[in-house]
């Protein structure tokens, strides 16, 4: 029996990986895909544009119809977000400069060629986290 995944997941695998190639083109290094710090927190890229870490949010919609891609990112997504970077971020144990990133890419795996968005600095650490330096 061969298994096949929910379309949801595969248009959200193609975002990604057209997410990161789109990335890469602007010269962003790719360091992992689908990154998870705990068993509720994962990133979908982590990357590093010259010194600066970059924890990206990818949104992959199959139109623009079903809304912008930082109102998905609500309070609690970011809070989750944030969370995981504190924790990815201890375990390096020295100072970064970091950012989020919201990718947003418009298509799918069968249609055109996707419209890609880059949002650089969607959004900023909940208040909430503190970090160790």
């Amino acid at each position: 029996m061969k298994f096949s995944l929910p379309f949801h997941l595969k248009t959200g695998m193609w975002g990604e990986n057209q997410a990161a190639a789109f990335l890469e083109a602007k010269g962003y290094k790719i360091l992992s895909r689908r990154f998870r710090v705990t068993a509720r927190d994962e990133f979908d890229l982590i990357a590093r544009l010259g010194e600066t870490l970059v924890f990206v949010e990818v949104k992959t919609r199959r139109s623009e119809l079903f809304g912008r891609p930082v109102a998905a990112v609500d309070r609690t997504k970011r809070h989750h977000l944030s969370r995981a970077a504190v924790r990815y971020l201890q375990r390096l144990k020295k100072p970064v400069n970091f950012r989020f990133d919201v990718v947003e890419v418009v298509g799918g795996s069968d249609g055109l060629g996707p419209v890609i968005r880059h949002i650089e600095s969607a959004f900023s650490l909940d208040r909430c986290y503190m970090l160790p330096w």
